[in-house]
């Protein structure tokens, strides 16, 4: 199976498609090599015999004919393959070439001739047929020269040879190559499909194994174990979350129990009955409230809202959420104060999420400022053109260690445990801002004092970038 396994990797597949490539490669450039050197040969014959036919034209007769007749015997043997002197009708003077090769005229022109000899093969000649001066003065005689083409069929064949011997290893090679990488590669890819069995099998601990290799193999193991403690982080909140709500929940439900076991017990008061079935109705509102809370994050962690993103200013969000909270602020002996801005916020996001985001805020702010406080709000544009809003108080604040803390599902600080509330609110004003793609710092607005208050300010990106 491993073997197998081997040859459809795609290391070894991406070595037989570089075979390929390497063998089209080896026979473009054999077919160039051999085509230069034919057409070099070629030429080569052309301007060898008319050179020889220029010289020899201007003999006279008689040592012309001496020339052809000791080819053999002189330098010409080397240059030219055959020579003759023929008469005005074909009939041969001299020479070793026997007869008028058939097809071929008198033009100062080079010429392509098939010989074929009896009981050989036929092969390929350049002859070159001019006009010569004669015994009795006249142009009436013909000299015939040929060269043959074997150094280019030679050429072929050595260069031919070559390429199928260079093949052999450098296939076998490559091929040899691809199946180390492939096996090498099969190995890291066994290690991981072992350790993801691993994973499946509820270890949430393990991870991929990396190296030192920066490759496409490694890079994905990175990133899939990223994943993979992005995945443990979730489920750890899950888990949180879940004894959380547990938790939350039977606080309540437990109250409601225990009053109604009471009052099973009281059959002739109305008035005690009245008030339990009242405290009852409460302590099961509270439960109600934070699994309304839960669905409405899940909502909107969904992504699903993104639909309803219109375009508007944030200082008139700002206007709303004073107007409903100034009585509120008033009646706890808090000052509400907002910094208009002198230009527009422009902002393109959901208006009932985000004026839920500055009512979360807002009444916090309220709720953890004592009396004779200040909550102040303002908005603004950054250097870069994206909106910023801040709500400042001179409250309790939230210590260094917690401000990452609160802004997770049912946390409550110290400082809050006696203030009502279900510990949701922050975690709605994250799931709300992650869909506007916005992020949120939280500072002290004066540190090192018995009251450092709390700063929290929501930076968004651009209207045209969101």
């Amino acid at each position: 199976m491993f073997r197998a396994d081997l040859f459809r990797t795609a290391t070894f597949r991406l070595t037989l498609a570089f075979v390929v490539a390497i063998i089209a490669g080896m026979a473009l450039q054999f077919g160039l090599v051999y085509g230069q050197m034919s057409g070099y040969e070629q030429q080569r014959s052309t301007d060898l015999l008319q050179r020889e036919a220029a010289l020899l034209v201007h003999e006279t007769p008689a040592e012309l004919e001496y020339e052809v007749r000791e080819r053999s015997k002189t330098d010409l043997r080397v240059i030219l393959n055959g020579a003759a002197l023929f008469d005005m009708s074909r009939n041969r003077i001299a020479g070793d070439i026997k007869k008028w090769p058939v097809g071929l005229e008198v033009s100062p022109r080079t010429q392509r001739l098939w010989d074929a000899p009896p009981g050989d093969t036929p092969y390929e000649m350049r002859y070159l047929a001019v006009e010569v001066e004669g015994t009795q003065g006249n142009r009436d005689r013909i000299l015939v020269l040929a060269r043959s083409l074997h150094m280019a069929n030679e050429l072929r064949y050595i260069t031919k040879r070559a390429a199928l011997m260079s093949v052999v290893p450098v296939v076998a090679f490559a091929l040899m190559a691809g199946i180390f990488l492939s096996h090498r590669a099969l190995g890291r890819i066994k290690d991981m499909h072992e350790a993801i069995d691993r994973i499946m099998d509820g270890d949430l601990h393990e991870r991929l194994p990396t190296g030192r290799e920066r490759d496409d193999i490694e890079r994905l193991a990175v990133s899939v174990n990223r994943m993979l403690d992005r995945l443990e982080h979730l489920l750890d909140e899950i888990r949180d979350v879940g004894n959380d709500i547990a938790h939350d929940l039977r606080t309540p439900l437990a109250r409601v129990k225990a009053r109604l076991e009471r009052v099973s017990a009281i059959t002739n008061d109305p008035v005690a009955l009245q008030g339990a079935i009242e405290r009852a109705a409460l302590d099961l509102e509270q439960c109600f409230s934070v699994i309304t809370a839960l669905l409405r994050i899940g909502e909107i962690e969904n992504g699903r809202r993104r639909a309803g993103f219109v375009a508007m200013d944030l200082r008139e969000l700002l206007a709303g959420v004073v107007d409903l909270y100034e009585p509120i602020a008033e009646t706890e002996g808090v000052v509400l104060e907002v910094m208009d801005s002198n230009e527009p916020v422009p902002l393109f996001g959901d208006r009932d999420l985000l004026n839920e985001v500055l009512a979360n805020l807002v009444d916090n702010a309220i709720k953890f400022t004592p009396a004779s406080g200040t909550v102040r709000l303002s908005a603004g544009l950054d250097p870069n053109g994206g909106g910023w809003l801040r709500v400042a108080d001179t409250g309790i604040g939230i210590a260094e260690d917690e401000r990452k803390a609160v802004m997770g599902r049912f946390y409550r600080s110290d400082k809050s445990r006696h203030v009502p509330g279900s510990g949701l609110g922050l975690s709605l004003v994250s799931a709300i801002l992650r869909l506007h793609g916005a992020s949120v710092d939280i500072v002290s607005a004066q540190p090192g004092e018995a009251l450092p208050g709390a700063v929290f300010t929501v930076h968004f990106a651009h209207p045209t970038s969101a």
